[in-house]
């Protein structure tokens, strides 16, 4: 075997070692995400872009739809005017919307916020949140949150917005 052959092997076999090791991570992640199902919300504690405390823990008794997103995600301003009409709509009968920006520039991510006129808290996120909910590997990602703090249901990627909001429904009808 020539020199350039066994090179070749030699880096066919690190980049056959970093995709299999890529990938378990990434099943990791899928499979911590679907494990949030039916446990307890991870806790967390961000400032919002008015500078107020966003304590998860706080809104306990409130269902919660907590949506990651970022500015240059299409379907992610496609959802957020919705979240609005929601938050406008359903906020009387104690849902809370929670935008957690996954941008690495909040500058970018406030003037998103102004423009589209976010009428609930909105953070910036960060690796760190990001795994306690399982990995932010696409966006938006979305999860409903029941009255008592419990993981109801999870949104990744484009997702028929009916489908979110007929589990909203059925949430804020539960005691």
């Amino acid at each position: 075997m020539s020199v350039v052959s066994r090179v070749h092997a030699k880096l066919f076999r690190l980049v056959l070692a970093a995709f299999l090791l890529a990938a378990c991570f990434a099943v990791a992640g899928a499979q911590t995400a679907a494990s949030l199902i039916g446990k307890n919300a991870p806790e967390f504690t961000r400032t919002d872009f008015n500078g107020a405390k966003i304590d998860l823990a706080s809104f306990r008794g409130k269902v919660v739809l907590l949506d990651f997103w970022a500015t240059w995600c299409a379907s992610c301003q496609v959802e957020m005017p919705v979240f609005v009409q929601w938050q406008r709509q359903f906020g009387p009968r104690d849902l809370q919307i929670i935008g957690i920006s996954m941008d690495d520039d909040p500058a970018l991510a406030r003037k998103l916020a102004s423009k589209l006129q976010l009428n609930y808290p909105v953070a910036m996120g960060d690796e760190k949140l990001g795994q306690l909910f399982g990995g932010v590997l696409g966006l938006p990602l979305t999860y409903l949150i029941d009255r008592h703090g419990t993981v109801r249901a999870r949104f990744q990627g484009e997702t028929d917005l009916k489908t979110i909001e007929i589990q909203l429904k059925s949430l804020l009808v539960e005691p």
